[in-house]
């Protein structure tokens, strides 16, 4: 059984900041990618930043140089610090891992139960 549990979300004003934590806990062998999803209402979930164990991150073009994704593979924690934020980053933000839960397993995607992120104009 493999859980990832987030923290960190809330109301922020728009130009504020927030950062993001998510765990992963339970039979884990390995975790290749980690990263965040996020869905606004009425719209599809997108990825928003994504990081491999070897430390390459992939970010979307709207949250280029306002956000960083980290991880501590230590810890199989990810985070996301969110700067500058604008209204258009209202959003219930999920927290995404493929990984192994033994050795010769296969990878699959784990994903939290998602926090909200609503910033205000």
């Amino acid at each position: 059984q493999v859980q990832l549990v987030e923290s960190g979300g809330g109301l922020v004003q728009a130009g504020g900041s927030l950062r993001l934590s998510c765990s992963a806990s339970g039979t884990i062998f390995s975790i290749n990618a980690m990263g965040w999803y996020r869905q606004a209402p009425g719209k599809q979930r997108e990825l928003v930043a994504a990081i491999t164990s070897g430390g390459t991150t992939n970010y979307a073009a709207s949250v280029k140089g306002r956000f960083t994704v980290s991880r501590d593979n230590a810890k199989n924690t990810v985070y996301l610090q969110m700067n500058s934020l604008k209204p258009e980053d209202t959003a219930v933000y999920y927290c995404n891992a493929d990984l192994k839960t033994a050795r010769f397993g296969t990878n699959y995607n784990y994903w939290g139960q998602g926090t909200q992120v609503t910033v205000s104009s």
